[in-house]
């Protein structure tokens, strides 16, 4: 079966949407009482995987939730409703980190519609994009993407697959400084724009990057991982099943005979635990329209993650394949 991926390639123009103004509020003063809601677990039972956030100093949960095509449905209140159950799960797992972008049509209405229905545990980790030709659109951009949240201010506003990210980070730089966002990166995808990420991340005072990386896409592992280590940056991970061709590939084999040592019951969480198993990585984003996936995802949040020598046997077998 497919599953989705969480960052697409580039485009040429973003989509600009009416903010919608009953997202204005905070979610840290989201209202209860919402018929047909419920209050969110306290807590997973489990003690789940934590990374560190070099820039905030906060440690963040291992996987978060990607929102690309998963969360593109429009006003449809029964698709929303359905989205509102997938993120109840995943703060039921423990889950903080969401991310999205202008990019993704309705995403970010569509989160903050759920936000706004739920009562999260912990403070959603709030990450978005800037997505704009021009330096000068890039304000406005990211205060419609506040709104249709409806939270204070974003923990991590970052360059979307490195569009003008020059003129942007100039931008996002003053908002650092002046308090209105925790943190600042660049992105990009499908295992493209290495290089030049590569001498951003050397030359400018980022704190985050995001890039693809999975077990049959290590590209990474050569250059911006160890780079990244090096410059103390936090690292997301997008496309963690190649956009769900890698079930595609693996669905049709029994799960290995190791599977069991690092307590996967899935091929999702054999990739997952591969991805966050690397020293270098601080969090990685599925994306899922469906509850089941959600949870199978959530959890690689709990159990032994691979050791080096089991890392080399997983590529192994698994590229046998």
């Amino acid at each position: 079966m497919k599953r989705m991926i969480s960052d697409p390639p580039s485009a040429p123009r973003p989509h600009r949407r009416a903010v919608l103004a009953a997202l204005a509020g905070s979610v840290l003063t989201l209202a209860s009482g919402v018929p047909g809601t419920r209050p969110l677990h306290a807590a997973p039972a489990a003690p789940i995987h934590t990374r560190p956030f070099p820039a905030t100093g906060q440690r963040v949960p291992a996987i978060g939730m990607g929102t690309w095509i998963t969360f593109n449905v429009g006003s449809d209140e029964r698709l929303r409703a359905e989205r509102a159950d997938v993120l109840r799960a995943f703060f039921d797992a423990g889950g903080t980190v969401i991310d999205s972008s202008p990019m993704y049509g309705s995403s970010e209405a569509v989160v903050g519609w759920c936000l706004a229905r739920l009562r999260p545990p912990a403070r959603p980790f709030a990450a978005t994009k800037v997505w704009t030709w021009l330096q000068a659109s890039g304000p406005g951009q990211m205060a419609e993407s506040q709104a249709l949240w409806g939270i204070d201010r974003f923990d991590l506003m970052q360059v979307h697959n490195l569009l003008n990210w020059d003129g942007h980070l100039e931008t996002l730089l003053a908002d650092k400084a002046a308090g209105r966002i925790r943190a600042i990166g660049i992105t990009t995808s499908h295992g493209s724009r290495h290089a030049e990420m590569a001498a951003i991340m050397r030359e400018q005072p980022i704190d985050a990057v995001q890039f693809s990386y999975s077990i049959l896409d290590r590209e990474a592992e050569a250059r911006l991982l160890p780079l990244a280590a090096e410059r103390g940056l936090a690292v997301i991970i997008n496309r963690p099943f190649r956009g769900g061709a890698l079930f595609d590939i693996l669905a049709r084999h029994p799960l290995p005979s190791w599977a069991g040592e690092i307590g996967c019951t899935a091929w999702s969480q054999i990739m997952l635990k591969f991805i966050i198993s690397h020293p270098a990585v601080t969090c990685v984003i599925p994306a899922t329209s469906r509850v089941d996936h959600m949870n199978e995802n959530m959890a690689a949040l709990t159990g032994p993650l691979p050791d080096a020598a089991l890392r080399r046997r997983m590529v192994a077998d698994i590229e046998a394949l």
